[in-house]
């Protein structure tokens, strides 16, 4: 869709089905040309960025919480709770938001719409326009407060009416669900069977009703909280934007929607008038001053975290080096610890090679003394074989002698014969004699 006059608008057929067509605002849903009543703009007097942006709770509550504009709100609860099969609504009464703590100490709360149905429900409505991070729990605690709200004028717990909470966020809330608009009840965890109708919760996140509505999966011609719901989110004040396409498809739908039609009169008189305008101002200051702030508390302590990150990375860092040198230290220490022992083994080794190596030369010299002894003794027993062999040559050389002169020979014959000097044959032959 387009922001200008001729915009893409979506017309539904008896069997809802939705036509697109061009240049729709000269005609009506049946698509005859308007009189120029019709054509008439439902805003008269100030431009759409002029709007109060309805998100903003003093904008709701100026519109919805205005005695004068009961028939309105009722058609906007009605809306909200036919998702649940409740009775429908037909009157309400507005009743005072401020909840009191039980005791003195106790934190005060102020709701943002709080009415009381002829059925005696109470309904609650709350508008945030910012996350505060704890909307489940602060919806419960708005529900428990106004549930006993009655015991605190001493009535009986068979006096307890339902509550309804109903929370319009401006933000995301449930990321893991794409439907805009979720209730809650009280079940029984196997049979899945309600335990009672007093407690009833809903919520409504506009951003992913704007975003259906980009994504042309809204039809605010048969659905009626579509209308309303794209209604709040027409003028978005926090990112500067106004839907004109959003504007456009309610106006023509306010031709028929008597309701609708009122509701954008009111809101642009409110819108208007001068006195709530600087109220609705000082309060979006106040709002935005106080997101902006949180905004820039967030970044702080971002800033800090991540600072405090650095310094323990940096420290995780310093440690895994001291670690490290630690380690390298003591693997030296290991290493050197053994170099000393493998030097201590070589130098018992060497010890023991120089000990055996003593070992053999004492054993060497051993082996050569006993060589020398073995070689003294067969040197003596050579000699004195020598002696023996000599003394029986020179036993055969006397006996050969003695033969010799036995039979006459020349004591010089004899001598050149045996080689035996003449002495010694001389005294052999006087032995004989």
């Amino acid at each position: 869709m387009t922001s200008t006059g001729l915009y893409e608008k979506r017309r539904p057929y008896p069997n809802g089905i939705v036509q697109v067509k061009e240049n729709q605002g000269n005609y009506n849903r049946n698509g005859h040309e308007r009189d120029r009543s019709e054509r008439t703009r439902v805003l008269k007097r100030i431009p759409l960025e002029q709007l109060m942006d309805l998100k903003v709770d003093y904008a709701f509550k100026q519109l919805f919480g205005n005695e004068k504009n009961k028939d309105i709100t009722v058609v906007f609860l009605n809306a909200i709770l036919q998702k649940t099969g409740r009775n429908r609504i037909t009157d309400i009464s507005f009743e005072n938001t401020e909840i009191p703590g039980e005791y003195m100490d106790d934190k005060q709360s102020r709701l943002d719409l709080l009415v009381v149905t002829e059925a005696d429900e109470w309904i609650n409505v709350e508008i945030q326009f910012t996350n505060k991070y704890d909307m489940v729990k602060r919806s419960l605690y708005y529900w428990s407060k106004t549930y006993t709200r009655p015991l605190e004028k001493g009535m009986a717990y068979s006096e307890l009416r339902p509550v309804i909470a109903i929370n319009i966020l401006n933000f995301t809330l449930f990321h893991e669900m794409e439907r805009f608009h979720t209730s809650y009840h009280l079940y029984d965890d196997q049979r899945q069977t309600k335990l009672t109708n007093m407690m009833e919760f809903h919520f409504i996140e506009m951003s992913k009703l704007i975003n259906d509505w980009k994504r042309d999966q809204l039809d605010p011609w048969n659905s009626v909280l579509a209308r309303w719901l794209l209604l709040l989110g027409m003028v978005d004040h926090r990112k500067g934007k106004v839907y004109d396409d959003i504007y456009h498809e309610l106006e023509e739908i306010a031709l028929t929607d008597e309701s609708l039609r009122e509701t954008f009169q009111n809101w642009e008189e409110l819108s208007s008038t001068q006195e709530q305008r600087l109220k609705y101002d000082s309060r979006l200051k106040q709002i935005m001053d106080e997101e902006a702030a949180k905004r820039e508390h967030e970044l702080r302590m971002q800033a800090l975290d991540k600072r405090e990150q650095e310094m323990d990375d940096r420290e995780q860092i310093v440690k895994v080096k001291e670690q490290e040198v630690n380690e390298k230290h003591q693997e030296m220490k290991e290493k050197q610890q053994e170099m000393i022992e493998k030097h201590q083994e070589m130098k018992e080794k060497q010890q023991e090679m120089i000990e055996k190596h003593q070992e053999m030369k004492e054993k060497q010299q051993e082996m050569i003394e006993k060589q020398q002894e073995m070689e003294e003794k067969h040197q003596e027993m050579e000699e004195k074989q020598q002696k023996i062999e000599q003394k029986a040559e020179q036993s055969a050389k006397m006996a050969i002698a003695r033969k010799l002169l036995k039979e006459g020979m020349e004591i010089a014959f004899i001598a050149d014969s045996t080689g035996l000097s003449r002495d010694t044959i001389t005294d052999i032959q006087d032995e004989m004699e």
